[in-house]
């Protein structure tokens, strides 16, 4: 799809999410709000990527904590993409904090912690490209239209 509100995101599905077995249960939301799965893949985060990822954060007390954190197992990394992706995506999260978050968001159905949050989402498009170019290569992402596409937008909505 090419709108010129379609925006491309990215979404880590952290290691708490793993280590649960919910990652079926996660990536089923955003495909059920209609968003469309670009890329998708498992892997296992190194201090290089974490620094370049948390870099706001690297001389914080808390960096070495949320490093080891992020390395106790392998992550799910999605490129997501729709009209208002990053929007849909945050509101689908909610809020940092799990036991600050709403019911029926991600973080407030299953996190009640302010470390241990389920997933992470871009909060930017600016911030979508950037953390997409860091962990995926160009040909890992792919441009298609689901075959439910019409019935998830408005026709006035794709013109």
């Amino acid at each position: 799809m090419s709108h010129p509100k379609e925006e491309r995101t990215l979404i880590i599905l952290k290691p708490d999410c793993v280590q649960r077995g919910i990652l079926g249960e996660i990536i089923q939301r955003f495909e059920k709000k209609g968003l469309t799965i670009a890329g998708l893949k498992m892997v296992r985060l190194d201090d290089a990527l974490l620094i370049g990822h948390y870099y706001e954060h690297k001389d914080k007390p808390f960096f070495e904590a949320v490093k080891k954190f992020m390395k106790s197992s392998p992550v799910v990394v999605m490129v997501v993409t729709g009209i208002e992706a990053v929007k849909a995506v945050r509101l689908i999260v909610g809020a940092r904090k799990g036991y600050e978050a709403e019911a029926g968001t991600i973080r407030g159905d299953f996190s009640m912690s302010g470390q241990m949050t389920i997933v992470h989402a871009s909060d930017s498009v600016e911030a979508g490209k950037s953390e997409t170019e860091r962990l995926f290569k160009e040909s890992e992402i792919f441009d298609y239209n689901r075959a439910d596409f019409m019935h998830v937008y408005g026709e006035d909505e794709l013109s």
